[in-house]
């Protein structure tokens, strides 16, 4: 069986390179067809190829994020035609992202079967966004969505039928620890002595560290670090991160794979206080390292309290927040036990091996109904 993988912006590398990796174990023949990852090393495994066809200009490291989009934005089209012939050698094409879906739509290669697999934070149905989002997904001969929740929203306001919907979990990222070229924290990291809460990744409204500040009020005795690369105003974290009585550190950069687990080893908590989600690529990574977490009661982050792996909150709420940070730090023994269950669902539910041969059933019966 050829498989295509195509994720052109590169938006989640870590995914696309463990799926494929996954797939290639589980006997299929891949192709990854994508763009260079302009913000340092991507995570290849064995067994795959990897062609980066889209946005040749677009993808230069240090071109800054303007001229980025520009040059993208230009690329596009071309590259997108470009792909048609590419695709005529596989047998089965699964879409990781398609950046413009009203766009992407008219431009998809006739190759059948389709998958596209539902990395998008949902928007709402009757948006400009939501309905070209429904127009593209109606392309598809079958959508891989990472959570129930994720199914039945997509069922209910964007029309995919439910036949077409297949429920594959997210896998989690233990590569990140098996690295051999792990750096050390930063020298003022490594110099604190006390409880550290981690949020992670880049930084968006809709993640809710606006929420995380107002509930570290309520918490003593720890440090918060709010480490990733923003995409927004910075300005208002930070006077809310004032006001915060203990001590609130930015590290406001990309983190590279290297760096990920000094940062995770480190925490004894990992929070993530978003508004709207369904899955989130810094969950897995937290459960690969087995930490306690803390998430809002939202998207598909349900299901992972409901295994034992987390502990879950309202949404939008810094006193429900707030009280679960202190309860957790001032409990050894119930972190302990989050985190044994981070690492147990790690090695079982979402382990990568699972999901491949998830994956692979799903592609046997999309071409055995041709």
């Amino acid at each position: 069986m050829r498989v295509q993988i195509v994720d052109p912006p590169a938006y989640t590398p870590p995914y696309d390179h463990a799926l494929a990796g996954a797939l290639s174990r589980a006997g299929a023949e891949v192709e990854l067809i994508t763009c260079h990852f302009p913000y340092g090393p991507v995570p290849q495994e064995q067994g795959y190829e990897v062609h980066e066809l889209f946005y040749r200009r677009g993808s230069r490291p240090g071109i800054g994020d303007r001229r980025r989009r520009m040059l993208r934005a230009a690329e596009h089209i071309p590259d997108m035609w470009r792909y048609r012939r590419v695709a005529e050698r596989a047998d089965l094409v699964n879409y990781q992202w398609l950046p413009i879906p009203a766009l992407d739509r008219r431009l998809l290669p006739p190759k059948r079967p389709r998958v596209y697999t539902m990395h998008w934070r949902l928007p709402e149905a009757d948006s400009r966004i939501g309905h070209s989002l429904t127009g593209l997904l109606a392309e598809m001969d079958a959508v891989v969505v990472h959570s129930e929740h994720g199914a039945r929203r997509l069922e209910a306001e964007f029309g995919v039928p439910a036949e077409r919907l297949r429920v594959i979990p997210h896998g989690a990222f233990t590569y990140l620890t098996e690295q051999a070229d792990d750096l050390p924290l930063p020298a003022e990291l490594r110099a604190v002595e006390g409880p550290v809460i981690l949020a992670f990744g880049l930084i968006r409204p809709y993640k809710g560290i606006d929420v995380l500040l107002e509930a570290m009020k309520r918490v003593e005795g720890a440090e918060l670090w709010i480490a990733g690369l923003p995409r927004m105003p910075m300005d208002g974290l930070h006077e809310l991160a004032r006001q915060v009585p203990g001590t609130v550190r930015f590290v406001d950069r990309f983190i590279p794979d290297n760096q990920i687990p000094a940062f995770m080893r480190r925490a004894e908590l990992v929070v993530l206080p978003y508004r709207n989600i369904e899955q989130s690529g810094v969950l897995y990574t937290a459960l690969a390292f087995g930490r306690p977490l803390v998430l809002s009661s939202v998207g598909g982050f349900p299901d992972i309290a409901e295994r034992g792996a987390a502990r879950l909150v309202p949404s939008e709420d810094p006193v429900a927040l707030g009280n679960a940070l202190a309860e957790l730090l001032a409990d050894p023994a119930a972190r302990a036990q989050l985190g044994a269950g981070a690492a147990r669902e790690a090695a079982t539910t979402y382990s990568w091996d699972r999901i491949g041969q998830q994956t692979m059933g799903l592609y046997r019966e999309l071409l055995g109904a041709l």
